[in-house]
């Protein structure tokens, strides 16, 4: 590969920052055994770290080092570089090893935000737990707005099966961020795991509306994708567990109450993921034809 063709190719990965860790090693050990990363203008120092990364990925250590080096001399006190020194540390010395150096950035500099998460990640890394939750509980604390601190939460009590737990994490992320239906249907997922399957049709009946497409009243609204398909399934499965078993919605944790008419409910759901079947195969044929006819 040529310079050119490898500054272009590493120019396009730090644009779009991209984790594809082989093809940013190759096209970018041209670009810095040619010192050529100077031409990618303000871009060079992202560049050198996405290099670093990318090299740890792959095990070459010693790339990922010069480029720590070049780092540190022009950004000494920045936290960024500090978490790379970390990171290389977890590759040279083990986790233990990290872990003690973060902990001692920590001690200098309680609002690392970068160095606190790379720790968390540590601790799970090593089964601690308790204090994995301990260390982003406090970190929710100190950055309420962080919606990646409160998702990370969530998925540890997921994976512990605490879902009642996950849910409230997942509370202040929709909070945080309420126009985001992936959030809303991971919400939906967790709620209707945790038995609260009168907030868990809630939910699914959010994305519905979230993610629909508006259509006009002389044309019958087109096949529903995406997650709206994965929505339609929640709120068929929601609906008929409430029917089997109404118990169910008088002891919602969350005080939600049920939905009127859940067979219509059901129904409806029912001739949305039917119609999402016929639209899929319908298309899937289509494509097999215009194969055919090559």
């Amino acid at each position: 590969m040529d310079v050119t063709s490898a500054l272009q190719r590493s120019a396009n990965y730090t644009t779009k920052n991209a984790r594809a860790s082989r093809q940013i090693f190759e096209s970018g050990i041209v670009v810095f055994r040619n010192n050529a990363q100077y031409k990618l203008g303000d871009d060079s120092w992202q560049f050198l770290d996405s290099l670093a990364l990318a090299a740890i990925d792959v095990g070459r250590i010693d790339v990922a080092q010069d480029c720590f080096i070049r780092l540190s001399a022009e950004f000494p006190e920045s936290p960024r570089v500090q978490c790379l020194e970390g990171i290389l540390k977890e590759a040279r010395e083990g986790p233990e090893a990290a872990l003690n150096f973060y902990d001692q950035l920590l001690e200098a500099d309680p609002t690392n935000t970068a160095v606190w998460k790379r720790l968390i990640s540590v601790l799970r890394r090593l089964g601690r737990i308790e204090r994995a939750v301990e260390e982003l509980s406090k970190l929710a604390d100190t950055f309420y707005t962080d919606v990646e601190v409160w998702l990370e939460l969530a998925d540890i009590y997921a994976t512990h099966h605490q879902y009642t737990s996950a849910l409230r994490s997942l509370s202040h992320v929709l909070l945080l961020t309420p126009q985001n239906p992936f959030y809303v249907l991971q919400a939906a997922e967790t709620a209707y795991t945790a038995q609260d399957v009168p907030l868990a049709i809630r939910f699914f009946l959010m994305v519905v509306e979230m993610t629909g497409v508006d259509s006009d009243e002389t044309r019958p609204p087109p096949p529903p994708t995406g997650i709206t398909v994965r929505a339609w399934y929640g709120v068929e499965l929601s609906a008929a567990r409430l029917e089997a078993n109404p118990a169910l919605g008088s002891s919602s944790p969350s005080k939600t109450r049920v939905p009127e008419h859940l067979s219509q409910l059901r129904q409806l759901a029912r001739d949305a993921i039917n119609s999402a079947q016929v639209d899929r195969r319908d298309a899937e044929t289509e494509a097999s034809s215009a194969w055919l006819s090559r």
